[in-house]
């Protein structure tokens, strides 16, 4: 499934927020230019000054930052829908990287554009400033999986946090969802060696929690799954059930 910016961002914000008709005729009427990016590509890089905000169309993509010895923690993952640099708004020059992990489709829409949309859309200024209240609900989540939890849990509370983001936007039926990530990548996210991912993810397709096959991930025992990564999706603030509806129970 593909949508246009104006589109993606409209079904995302309607996730979160509750807008009206013109709001999202307001948010269809944005000026954007669209670009392909391949993988690998950074979209913004650290140290940038940015005049514009990125609306993720197609792919998957995730924000990052390198150590001084050159190691690279990845910090986010992004669906389309997903705005990762709405901060930008703020924050002109950025403390991170942006990169495209598949080809990806991007939407760039000008700050002017995006503040002129949140002055005459109060109820949009709304939903994008929930946005970014989301994003660091995440980044919390995130910060305690890597702070407390086993390398075991922290993977398997990742993949379902992905299935449920890219189900919320209609792309993961029956808790099957494109998982375009190696295992460098995944270590990466999760702080752990590319040997212990390997052997996590080993052991949840022993166990019959997971099918894994290339880019394609199956999540065949959801309760488990989530009970190991201790799992609440409140974090995620889906305004309705929709997004979780349809998650396999086992």
């Amino acid at each position: 499934m593909k949508f246009d910016a104006q589109n993606a961002l409209s079904r995302r914000l309607r996730l979160i927020a509750d807008i009206d008709a013109e709001d999202e005729a307001a948010v269809r009427a944005l000026p954007v230019t669209h670009r392909e990016v391949d993988d690998g590509v950074d979209i913004v890089t650290e140290g940038e000054t940015v005049r514009q905000c990125c609306i993720l169309i197609d792919g998957f993509t995730c924000r990052y930052r390198h150590t001084l010895e050159g190691k690279r923690q990845i910090i986010a993952f992004h669906v389309p829908g997903d705005i990762p640099d709405l901060h930008s708004l703020h924050i002109n020059q950025m403390d991170h990287s942006f990169a495209a992990m598949t080809r990806c489709r991007i939407g760039f829409v000008p700050h002017e554009a995006v503040w002129s949309l949140c002055l005459k859309r109060p109820n949009v200024a709304a939903a994008l400033w929930l946005e970014t209240l989301i994003d660091g609900a995440i980044f919390r989540e995130w910060i305690v999986g890597l702070g407390r939890l086993s390398g075991a849990s922290r993977t398997a509370h990742l993949l379902c946090e992905l299935a449920m983001r890219i189900r919320s936007v209609g792309l993961a039926p029956d808790n099957v969802y494109r998982l375009p990530l190696t295992q460098n990548e995944l270590a990466d996210a999760l702080g752990l060696t590319v040997v212990t991912v390997n052997r996590v993810l080993r052991d949840f397709k022993l166990a019959g929690l997971i099918d894994r096959s290339r880019s394609r991930l199956e999540i065949k025992d959801w309760n488990r799954l989530a009970e190991l990564g201790e799992f609440d999706p409140k974090y995620l603030h889906f305004r309705s059930p929709i997004a979780t509806t349809g998650i396999a129970r086992q």
